[in-house]
């Protein structure tokens, strides 16, 4: 059973935890009569797709974005796992350092968490924490600026500030970056602007649950509602955040437009349940037939950020000991990573 943690006002606590207390019951119900959301999962998997759609779509429908951060840190489910790091906070650019107490590699990680660009949430920082721990890395995860109070290009620039600030300290060969969501985004996004100025590459990039267009233009964008905790229109709304009115040319924000031959390499994970799900496929082989250096593997009944579930489904930990794989691969401290039977598009990594 996960932990529950509380925080924030006294109504919405309540409120949250009378919605958590609903989608149990009613998951159970459902489930006793052969109802399940999806065949493989368990029930816990279940409830908390359901009470995070919940929470994200009430969150997003606050008049005022303030009160909706508040409503998703109000009620947290965690896993029970212990994440052996320390915490440091730096001014700037302002965000914390998670430093596990057992180190595995000499690479060092830049995470750029997700929420949609608009929201930095507990969820993000014991992400943050979990891939110190598992990974054996110290770990940077700059507090990036959010829509909608800052639209683009203000996450590409604090992007760039943290890269610098990482860069100055750091050989890049010993710099791996890491995003989940819109934070894979971002990371992606970083590739390409160094690309651009021409900067040295980061040892690699890993990508999971990527956020690769921003616009609507997907048909399959929405195929898996049902079973997602985001939901298309999630995706559209935050587009429109990033970029109001559309007044840069969605390409030009989007990675799938972009083309990542002459990148660092990049390894994705994607669920086969989430929103996501085709657009990292079709992500992949188009970076492939580009040139570049592209892995994906993807976990055919999972939603998205669906590592964060950690060692409670066995999925979730075969994603997070491949992703350490990636790391200690790209700072060339082990041999190239090999395919898996999840693997579905692969190119030279």
């Amino acid at each position: 059973m996960p932990r529950i943690k509380f925080a924030g006002p006294l109504g919405l606590r309540l409120s949250s935890a009378a919605a958590l207390n609903a989608i149990t019951l009613s998951t159970y119900a459902r489930r006793s009569v052969g109802r399940k959301m999806e065949p493989t999962w368990d029930a816990d998997l279940e409830i908390g797709v359901r009470f995070w759609r919940r929470q994200f779509t009430k969150a997003m429908r606050c008049e005022d974005i303030s009160r909706g951060r508040l409503l998703l840190d109000s009620l947290q489910t965690e896993t029970s796992d212990v994440y052996e790091v320390d915490e440091e906070e730096t001014v700037e650019p302002a965000g914390p350092w998670y430093l596990p107490r057992k180190r595995a590699t000499e690479a060092t990680i830049l995470y750029f968490h997700g929420g949609g660009y608009a929201f930095y949430g507990a969820m993000s920082r014991r992400f943050g924490a979990m891939l110190a721990h598992r990974i054996g890395a110290p770990v940077f995860a700059p507090n990036y600026r959010l829509t909608p109070e800052h639209a683009s290009p203000a996450q590409a620039d604090d992007a760039m500030a943290a890269w610098g600030f990482m860069a100055e300290a750091l050989p890049p060969k010993n710099i791996v970056v890491i995003g989940d969501s819109a934070g894979a985004h971002m990371a992606l996004m970083l590739l390409q602007e160094l690309k651009e100025i021409e900067r040295p590459q980061p040892a690699g990039a890993i990508a999971l649950s990527p956020w690769t267009d921003i616009g609507d233009s997907c048909a399959h964008l929405h195929a898996n509602d049902r079973y997602d905790l985001v939901q298309g229109w999630m995706a559209v709304q935050f587009g429109r955040w990033l970029n109001p009115d559309g007044k840069v040319d969605p390409a030009t924000l989007s990675p799938a437009m972009r083309n990542f031959n002459d990148c660092a390499p990049i390894y994705l994970q994607a669920g086969g349940r989430e929103i996501f799900h085709q657009t990292s496929i079709e992500f992949a082989r188009t970076q492939i037939g580009n040139g570049a250096e592209v892995m994906l593997d993807v976990w055919p009944t999972m939603p998205h950020d669906f590592q964060l579930f950690d060692s409670t489904q066995k999925a979730s930990s075969e994603a997070l000991k491949r992703i350490a794989d990636a790391v200690r691969a790209f700072a060339t401290e082990t041999a190239p990573l090999t395919p898996i039977d999840k693997t579905v598009a692969r190119g030279a990594v």
